[in-house]
């Protein structure tokens, strides 16, 4: 039997090791996971009973695979969830479904709301035509965001940046408003300074023409309306956040037989003269220790890939190591009220504002978004009858000022942020603080990103490496991305296929993901 080595139990780690366990007989699967949690940046963190996700999944997918794969992990409710039966709220049902009432491995069907929070006011996100944004912006604005779209659909800029992709689908005026400052506090630099290719991956299809088709979609042709993911009005969720779904996956593959070791930080892949991995080493309780395989599926981040790698030769091993991300800190804080007004038609427990995170667009804050936890699923929160569990989200770099920093110097920047933006009154409403931090959340797109195909051509002459998810292939994959990289490096191995461009093609192409029925 030949023996698979599987570096990382986050989604695409998993996913690979469920594929392998589940597609062949002839593999022993071997996980090796840094931490004692699984789901990597897709984790939930449980403190003192409320649910903390790091930086937010929405589980929504076009691919059939994925949705199936999804729907045998965690089957969709078959009976409303606590608030939507308190609210008396309708939402999809699935017969013979779980009741999320009485079991827990279930997924459910949630509301998506996300806006902007601009100078005080709310805007919705993906940018809206409605009167609310039109009133809000005022009329001097709109005139100036209007002329602005007009300048940039007769006057396209090239796009060599992520500043000149945004200006061409929204405008200059709309770009300088809800874009450029949020843009710059995620990754640390000026959009100019950042690759196009990030925007042209997590906007894709979004414009101004994209929401009016969209608009005039919902009126016209319901039935054939076909939506971007950033327009999408509802998600699926696991019932206790998404790190549930991985907890699940991780039983599933160990009742496979396969085995998974934690806290096993890999430091070392070996390869022979013929440029093949035998084995590697991994450090755990203190010991190195060494894990023979035929096949290594990698998941960790590249830049630490090659450089526990031995005889990598200069040019790809200057790229790797140059390779940038951007690091994460959330502090959860629970409060007993939030200042936000309700002003939607959607009715929520207590009446809070209905969104699952709000992006934070003011020059006065560090904070990039807020999630309130409470409207991804009612199980996060310990009482949601009486309190609002929000978690501050920050980008970061892994030991400047803010990594430093002690949990009670972060708890209070962010809790005097929530008073500078409005979001609460004063320290009294706070209850409790927990701190996250995560590091290489995001694969940035800049500095040696420029040469990463050169990198991609060395991995793919190791003929038994497979580089998949989103730290494994340096790309800001969605979570079904980095499945379907799984699933295709998984097919590869069992075929003996040795061209790897279909794993790397995944999320490269618009019509790949977007534009599917």
């Amino acid at each position: 039997m030949k023996k698979a080595l599987v570096i990382g139990a986050g989604p695409a780690g998993l996913t690979a090791a469920y594929e392998l366990l589940t597609k062949s007989n002839d593999f022993e699967v071997i996980v090796f996971e840094e931490s004692d949690t699984f789901g990597g940046i897709s984790k939930t963190v449980n403190y003192n009973g409320n649910r903390m996700d790091m930086g937010g999944h929405r589980f929504f997918s076009k691919i059939p695979e994925v949705n199936e794969w999804w729907e045998k992990m965690l089957p969709m409710q078959g009976a409303p969830s606590y608030d939507d039966l308190v609210l008396n709220r309708s939402v999809p049902l699935t017969d013979g479904g779980p009741n999320p009432e009485k079991q827990d491995r279930v997924m459910l069907t949630r509301n998506r709301v996300s806006r902007i929070l601009f100078d005080s006011k709310f805007y919705d996100y993906p940018v809206s035509l409605k009167m609310e944004t039109l009133k809000n912006m005022g009329l001097i604005n709109t005139i100036k965001v209007g002329f602005s779209y007009l300048a940039a659909m007769f006057h396209k800029l090239p796009e060599d940046n992520l500043e000149n992709f945004y200006i061409n689908r929204f405008g200059r005026k709309l770009y300088s408003m809800f874009f450029e400052y949020y843009t710059e506090n995620l990754w640390g630099r000026h959009p100019r300074e950042i690759d196009a290719s990030w925007g042209a991956q997590r906007v894709k299809g979004l414009s101004i023409t994209a929401v009016i088709k969209d608009i005039f979609g919902k009126v016209f042709n319901k039935k054939n309306r076909k939506v971007e993911t950033s327009l999408i009005e509802e998600f699926k969720y696991p019932k206790l956040g998404p790190g549930q779904l991985w907890e699940v996956t991780a039983s599933e593959i160990e009742r496979l037989g396969g085995t998974i070791i934690k806290n096993a930080k890999v430091i070392g892949i070996n390869k022979d003269k013929n440029n093949s991995i035998t084995s590697l080493s991994y450090e755990k309780d203190g010991k190195v220790i060494s894990e023979s395989g035929d096949c290594v599926i990698s998941s960790m981040p590249i830049k630490d890939l090659v450089q526990g790698m031995n005889d990598v030769p200069a040019e790809p091993a200057q790229i790797a190591q140059g390779l940038p991300y951007r690091d994460y800190m959330t502090l959860g804080v629970l409060v007993s009220k939030l200042n936000l007004k309700n002003k939607t038609n959607m009715r929520t427990i207590g009446n809070i504002v209905p969104d699952c995170w709000v992006y934070v667009q003011d020059r006065n804050v560090k904070m990039g978004r807020f999630q309130i936890y409470n409207n991804w699923s009612p199980y996060m929160v310990k009482n949601l009858e009486n309190t609002v569990w929000i978690g501050l989200e920050y980008f970061v770099n892994e030991g400047d000022e803010f990594w430093k920093m002690t949990e009670d110097e972060f708890r209070k920047i962010g809790i005097s942020e929530m008073i500078k933006l409005g979001l609460i009154d004063s320290e009294d409403v706070v209850i409790d603080c927990h701190m996250e931090k995560v590091k290489k959340a995001y694969p940035a797109y800049f500095d040696t990103y420029d040469d990463i195909d050169k990198l991609i051509d060395y991995l793919n002459t190791i003929d038994n490496l497979y580089c998949v998810g989103r730290n494994g292939q340096h790309r800001y994959n969605n979570i079904d991305h980095s499945m379907m990289t799984s699933f295709e490096a998984v097919k590869n191995i069992i075929s003996g296929e040795k061209d790897k461009t279909n794993i790397w093609n995944v999320n490269t192409e618009q019509e790949y993901h977007e534009k599917a029925n």
